[in-house]
């Protein structure tokens, strides 16, 4: 996308052009809304230097509508940011997370410009692709930027600039993120109270270490043998077939025969008892979905039942062939890829560390120093408490990629801690939801409405209403979220795609003992 400025009686036209030269919108910026963008690139900040600042139009389509003052710039040595400052500004400050190991500038919470919502993204200090490490070979000042400095950094930079091109401050300042963006929302939590008033979490990588470590049991399962990672142990219509088994047996458990299981705690089957299996794909499924252990006890939690046949899901994540990413660095899958990236450019600094021969034995005292930038684990929110803040969790229960026990587990070290963690936490469940989005549970949710709603007029969250939506845009299904722990438990009567049919209830249920 390109846009090119014509001027024409002192008013500056801006037409928007995607590429193959189709205009998607055109406006009048007028001199002064030029100039007062451009009047950032005199503006002195210690340590900053800022590349850019050019007025954008608004726009017809696409996915930035609104006008705005696109503000890109440098932190320090190197944290790169795009600030997005629009025209009709509601007072308010939205910072976007970013996922995987980013790589490049990254705002998760972009279109929240369009709301009206200031709101800035950043490459946390490196640039690369979202699965390679390698820009983090012993370089522990772009380590620890990536592990929670660049956030903190770009989140003060970012109000600086907008106070100066506003006038005015902030009224109340965000965080949304999912994924390693949801790791960096729990450690701005932990570490920086003072910068957000509300957050959301989205399916946070926040055991960073221990879920590459989990990524690595689970590629010694799937592809034991380093020299042949091109052939997948489990076609995808073995992984279907996988699914299709345990749903049947496990749907109508929570009382709505669905296609969706809404505490798969709550399904109990036998891996060793799966039709077309042959005695190797069980034993690593066994190993997939157990615990990740050493003779000192649990590492990392079990995965769920759940998403296994989806395309984006275990395919994709954890057993399956992704030829662009063999070609591109040898990784037959995305564990694959961050697992074994983790462990050469953050823990050995070794980029021949032999995945296949690890035995986690020492993993603790290999993984420490990383852990200390990477991990967002500590339950301690008292700061983060006493400063009035909210704080939202969310998670998939069908994630491929960061097991949902994964929350589940903090969610339960902040409130054993703290009885009334509920004041400033709550956490929500996707039943069928995969890694941030996807898969047929309802997946879409104004998450930034619902923090902004906390913060601003004191309404906790309770039960929130997820759609699903068909490719046009349509809603297809619609199911409530329950604060945890309650779940959403069908009435008995109405349509089972409707939310109105169900109701929030606590349901005693633990963790299903391993496959």
């Amino acid at each position: 996308m390109s846009t090119r400025s014509l001027v024409a009686g002192g008013v500056f036209f801006v037409l928007t052009v995607v590429p193959g030269g189709q205009a998607i919108g055109t406006r009048a910026v007028t001199a002064s809304e030029q100039s007062a963008c451009a009047q950032l690139m005199a503006l002195q900040l210690p340590d900053v230097k800022i590349a850019e600042a050019v007025a954008v139009p608004a726009a017809t389509a696409g996915a930035i509508r609104a006008a705005h003052c696109r503000v890109n710039g440098v932190v320090g040595r190197e944290i790169r940011f795009s600030l997005l400052l629009p025209e009709t500004w509601n007072r308010k400050f939205m910072m976007g997370g970013g996922g995987g190991f980013v790589g490049g500038i990254d705002n998760q919470a972009r279109g929240s410009v369009n709301a009206g919502y200031a709101t800035v993204g950043t490459d946390t200090g490196h640039q690369g692709t979202v699965t390679t490490a390698g820009w983090a070979l012993n370089d522990l000042e772009r380590q620890l930027n990536f592990g929670h400095l660049a956030v903190h950094r770009v989140a003060e930079v970012s109000k600086a600039i907008l106070r100066a091109h506003y006038g005015s401050t902030e009224t109340r300042s965000y965080f949304n993120g999912c994924s390693n963006g949801g790791r960096q929302a729990l450690m701005e939590a932990q570490r920086y109270p003072d910068d957000f008033d509300g957050l959301v979490a989205g399916a946070p990588a926040n055991d960073f270490v221990g879920i590459g470590a989990q990524f690595i049991k689970d590629m010694q399962a799937a592809f034991p043998d380093p020299r042949n990672v091109s052939t997948p142990l489990f076609a995808n219509e073995t992984l279907k077939s996988v699914e299709a088994q345990i749903v049947d047996r496990c749907d109508a458990i929570d009382g709505a025969r669905d296609g969706l299981m809404e505490d798969p705690r709550q399904c109990r089957v036998d891996v060793s008892a799966l039709a077309g299996l042959t005695d190797v794909q069980k034993a690593a499924l066994k190993a997939i979905y157990g615990e990740t252990r050493n003779r000192d006890g649990v590492i990392y939690p079990a995965q769920p039942f759940g998403g296994e046949g989806e395309t984006a899901g275990w395919p994709a994540w954890i057993v399956g062939v992704n030829p662009m990413m063999i070609t591109a660095q040898r990784a037959p899958s995305a564990r694959f890829a961050f697992g074994t990236e983790m462990f050469k450019y953050f823990i050995f600094a070794n980029p021949e560390w032999d995945y296949s021969r690890y035995d986690f034995t020492t993993f603790r005292k290999d993984s420490a120093q990383a852990a200390s930038m990477l991990n967002a684990t500590d339950p301690n929110l008292d700061a983060f408490k006493a400063k009035g803040r909210k704080l939202v969790i969310w998670h998939g229960w069908s994630d491929p990629a960061l097991t949902a026990f994964g929350s589940i587990k903090y969610h339960d070290q902040v409130t054993a801690r703290d009885p009334m963690a509920r004041d400033y936490l709550r956490m929500f469940m996707m039943p069928g939801v995969l890694h941030c989005a996807g898969g047929p549970g309802p997946d879409t949710v104004d998450w930034a409405s619902v923090i902004d709603e906390w913060v601003e007029k004191g309404q906790a969250p309770a039960r929130i209403v997820a759609r699903k939506l068909a490719a046009g845009g349509a809603v297809t299904r619609t199911r409530p979220l329950c604060a945890y722990p309650q779940r959403a438990v069908y009435n008995g009567t109405g349509s089972i795609d409707d939310e109105k049919s169900f109701s929030c209830a606590t349901a005693a249920s633990r963790p299903a003992a391993a496959p």
